[in-house]
């Protein structure tokens, strides 16, 4: 009998940290680029974050992604508000499950910093920038996670849950978008 293992053509899973970094002015700092196995690709919006290393928890991942990718030291975590599960190309095309927690984080803010980024994150990433509400409403950018703006109000307005709402799964957005 085959090995279930063997017969599972599930693709291999990433568990990620997304994190919604706030600033004084409740601005969300993101991201703008393209995916690895798309160089040429159109580009979009994401929150920053990134992949877990083994043993590493998500608070320790938050914090290490955090500055990594920015430069501030001063995140203050909060709680874990959203989760979802995404296929996406790893940089070589071969799917890849992302189980993506998004954590609530704040920051005194200040001078952004792209000296901690991995030659992958500089090959793919064009662009950090902090957005208040209003301007992401506005915009016709593409942004992630999808729902992103009426998620957020909620938690903008601190409409929590005490479960992190699942928004999306391997198949697909949750219909209607989740409220706390």
């Amino acid at each position: 009998m085959a090995d279930d293992a063997a017969m599972d053509d599930s693709p291999p899973l990433r568990p990620t940290v997304r994190v919604l970094l706030l600033d004084p002015q409740d601005r969300l700092l993101m991201m703008r680029g393209r995916l690895p196995s798309e160089p040429g690709g159109p580009s979009f919006w994401f929150t920053i974050g990134g992949g877990l290393e083994p043993d590493e928890t998500l608070a320790a991942a938050a914090i290490r992604e955090t500055e990594e990718e920015t430069g501030l030291t001063d995140i203050e975590l909060g709680s874990v508000v959203w989760r979802d599960e995404v296929v996406l190309p790893d940089p070589q095309g071969r799917p890849m499950l992302l189980r993506q927690s998004y954590i609530l984080a704040h920051t005194a803010g200040g001078q952004l910093s792209r000296a901690g980024w991995q030659d992958l994150e500089r090959d793919f990433c064009d662009e950090l920038r902090w957005w208040s509400l209003d301007e992401l409403r506005r915009t016709t950018e593409t942004l992630y996670p999808e729902g992103l703006v009426e998620l957020l109000v909620d938690v903008l307005a601190g409409r929590i849950a005490t479960e992190p709402l699942v928004i999306r799964t391997a198949r697909g957005p949750v219909a209607p978008i989740p409220r706390p």
